[in-house]
């Protein structure tokens, strides 16, 4: 199996893999006891707090951790404007819909929203950002990077908007953190949301940057942890192996961008010269240097890649859509037909895959596509 869809979720690095193992052996003690056994635990947490705040280039005491991606939008987002009865809060048509789902949640709760549109190479328009502001905006989410054509969002631009008119700015990172260098005090964003699973780390846990004095309203109401604002006993284990996540990115970050350009690269010529049809969808150059999202003429993707699913792993699109026949809404609101977006298959590459593997992923598919007549 050559495995392509390491935008879904990646495999877990072994040295992860060893730090949670000695966690779940040794640090089995509750972080908010006293004794030893705590103690110990409670090391291991702020330990790992320090790594995350290391790869993003914030302080220790600005991470928080959560159960995910998913949470950590929840709660940068509704956590940011539940304490108010109305305002407005503008997002882009692209969201994941970890970010899209609670803002249609606000606007039955009275909130406008501004869904900010994007060119046809996928970057949210920033005039379109700037139209839509008005005196009772109280905050600005998007994403850093799409999760199906990994195209890089223009943060810095939009982060300056932000500033200039004292708005929050969240941003979902859950694509980026990991992959290439990010740091949140250079993007302008009050807020980023860290997602291990798709950098080498284990699935259930998350990290929200906020940066301090900002005050937000808690989804859940418990105990004291997490300052109040993720009650919860923490996930010992799973935190441990976020950081370790984390502290490998960070030494591992060049070259991991490197190799992953490189792969993506051949993979893209390589298909360009074996197949007719194929279009790249999304910015020449500004996008994750692991996403390849391109449309084959004539060709339906998901069932290409049903046919193709034990030998070569990609999508149709973001994995949380992938087994539907619609069009992609990212892809439709970059300006493609329906049966562009039907044949759209998103490709990305990890650590683990080889120059060989990609290679043969290219003849896997060109092969496939002279059977079905093309």
């Amino acid at each position: 199996m050559i495995y392509l869809d390491n935008n879904a979720s990646t495999p877990v690095d072994p040295e992860v893999i060893g730090v949670m193992l000695s966690a779940l052996r040794s640090d089995f003690g509750n972080p908010s006891s006293s004794h030893d056994a705590g103690v110990r635990a409670r090391m291991s947490l702020e330990k790992a707090r320090s790594q995350v705040a290391d790869l993003i280039g914030v302080s220790a005491e600005e991470i928080l951790f959560t159960s995910g991606g998913t949470e950590s939008n929840n709660l940068a987002i509704l956590g940011t404007t539940l304490t108010r009865r109305e305002g407005h809060v503008i997002t882009s048509v692209i969201e994941h819909p970890s970010v899209t789902n609670p803002c249609r949640y606000l606007e039955s709760r009275g909130f406008s929203v501004t869904y900010a549109g994007v060119g046809r190479d996928g970057r949210v328009l920033v005039e379109e950002v700037k139209r839509a502001l008005r005196r009772d905006t109280v905050l600005i989410t998007i994403m850093h990077a799409n999760n199906e054509t990994g195209v890089l969002q223009p943060l810095e631009e939009i982060g300056s908007l932000a500033q200039e008119r004292g708005i929050t700015f969240h941003t979902d990172a859950a694509q980026t953190v990991g992959k290439i260098p990010v740091n949140a005090g250079a993007l302008g964003v009050h807020m980023m949301t860290i997602v291990p699973h798709k950098f080498y780390g284990p699935k259930g846990v998350g990290g929200l940057f906020i940066r301090k004095g900002l005050e937000l309203t808690p989804l859940f109401f418990g105990a004291g942890h997490e300052r109040g604002l993720r009650p919860g006993t923490e996930n010992v284990p799973g935190i441990v192996g976020l950081g370790k996540a984390c502290e490998l990115a960070r030494l591992e970050i060049t070259e991991r961008a490197l190799q992953a350009k490189r792969l993506t690269d051949t993979l893209y010529r390589g298909l360009c010269e074996e197949i007719d049809g194929v279009r790249l969808n999304g910015h020449e150059t500004l996008r994750l240097p692991n996403t390849l999202n391109i449309s084959i003429a004539g060709v339906d993707a998901l069932d290409l890649l049903q046919d193709l699913k034990s030998v070569v792993v990609a999508s149709t699109g973001s994995a949380c859509h992938s087994g539907r026949r619609e069009p992609s809404s990212v892809l439709k609101a970059m300006g493609l037909s329906d049966d562009d977006s039907l044949s759209a298959i998103r490709l990305s590459t990890g650590k683990g895959n080889t120059e060989e593997e990609i290679k043969e992923a290219v003849r896997i598919l060109s092969n496939a596509l002279r059977g079905r007549g093309r």
